[in-house]
């Protein structure tokens, strides 16, 4: 595992792989105005790049096609084609500026679009998932003397939503990074008999493919929550695939909140006696405290 998650971080890291817009950034002082023209509209809409043609590129930009053959050689590109490749792997890194576009649109169809692609997005998840994986992962976590949720940037939001509705039947339940806290002293603690459920989503921070080896060195049982950003090399006890394709720059998540709802509803309804004996005496802390309106 460890050896496919050094191809994976080195393939990260690779500038070739990355430099996209830092080539650009980096050749502006030598461009002159009718490219520095281009490369503005491109440093924008980087995205753009990757779907239109030269001479589309050239008349958004008010350039000619000469402009954009000498602009994609100066950036380093041997050829257009290979300039929009490297914009199509922007795009799919996950990067929003690559999926921006300098048009707004039908206003009337975007909600639908949105309803729409949403839709797809669940029946194609829960399509290939099936129930006896969510009930194996909430025995487990039901089990387990331990459950740690981690997610980083957008993927933090769907692990603490997670957690604060496994601890109404789980008494330890932890979500990483805490505030204060390093991720060396939180994963210090975990243990062969915990689980840990990793939100790996799309765009995952650089560090993720070590932070997985540290919890498989740790024999914690490990179910990762992805959206295709991770290679298939590394090793999980549950690895469940959720769509997030959007008609616009954001990722859609409907498909990820709905997993984790419904794998959180399985907890309660599989813990039992326990988990109803907790329910109650949260329930009686309430109104003992006047916490919450009826």
């Amino acid at each position: 595992m460890r050896a496919a998650l050094r191809r994976y971080r080195k393939g990260m890291s690779d500038p070739a792989a990355q430099s996209f817009l830092a080539r650009i950034r980096a050749a502006l002082p030598t461009l002159h105005p009718s490219e520095r023209r281009l490369a503005d509209v491109v440093l924008n809409f980087p995205g753009e790049l990757a779907s239109y043609s030269a001479s589309e590129l050239a008349r958004l930009a008010h350039v000619s096609n000469a402009t954009v053959t000498r602009f994609v050689r100066k950036v380093g590109y041997a050829s257009f084609e290979e300039a929009r490749q490297a914009a199509r792997e922007g795009a799919s890194g996950g990067a929003a500026l690559f999926r921006v576009g300098p048009r707004a649109g039908d206003h009337e169809a975007a909600l639908a679009a949105h309803l729409d692609q949403g839709r797809r997005n669940l029946d194609l998840t829960f399509g290939a998932i099936h129930q006896a994986e969510i009930d194996a992962l909430a025995q487990a976590l039901v089990a387990a003397p331990r459950v740690w949720l981690l997610g980083f940037r957008t993927a933090q939001a769907f692990a603490q939503y997670l957690g604060a509705q496994l601890r109404q039947v789980l008494p330890d339940v932890s979500v990483l990074p805490g505030p204060g806290q390093t991720l060396a002293e939180a994963l210090a603690s975990v243990r062969a008999q915990d689980v840990v459920v990793v939100f790996a989503l799309r765009r995952p921070v650089r560090g993720l493919p070590d932070i997985l080896a540290e919890i498989a060195q740790a024999g914690a049982q490990l179910a990762v929550i992805e959206d295709a950003a991770l290679p298939p090399e590394y090793s999980a006890t549950w690895r469940l695939r959720c769509q997030t394709a959007a008609p616009g720059p954001l990722f859609n998540h409907v498909a990820v909140i709905a997993l984790s709802h419904f794998l959180a509803t399985r907890v309660v309804e599989l813990s039992g006696a326990a988990g109803r004996r907790r329910l109650a005496a949260i329930e009686g802390l309430h109104e003992n405290l006047g916490e919450l309106h009826r």
